[in-house]
């Protein structure tokens, strides 16, 4: 592993959130799917069942993306 000049706590709460997103997907494109552990399936499986049980439960995905966005804002 190389040193770099990179000083991660010089960037804000979102610079830091998007490094990490790009590290993540650097590590997806070499190495193909990640498979899930059971504790993951189990709770994708749990949560699948509790979308079935009740569609209209929960919120949509762009009400809480841009609550994220709203607290990313406050926060960087």
């Amino acid at each position: 592993m190389r040193s770099t000049d990179l000083d991660i706590s010089r960037l804000s709460v979102a610079e830091r959130i998007q490094l990490a997103e790009d590290l993540w997907d650097s590590v997806a494109a070499e190495t193909g799917d990640l498979p899930l552990s059971e504790a993951q399936t189990a709770e994708l499986d749990r949560r699948l069942a509790d979308l079935e049980r009740d569609p209209g439960a929960g919120e949509s995905w762009p009400v809480v993306c841009a609550r994220i966005e709203q607290r990313l804002d406050k926060a960087g």
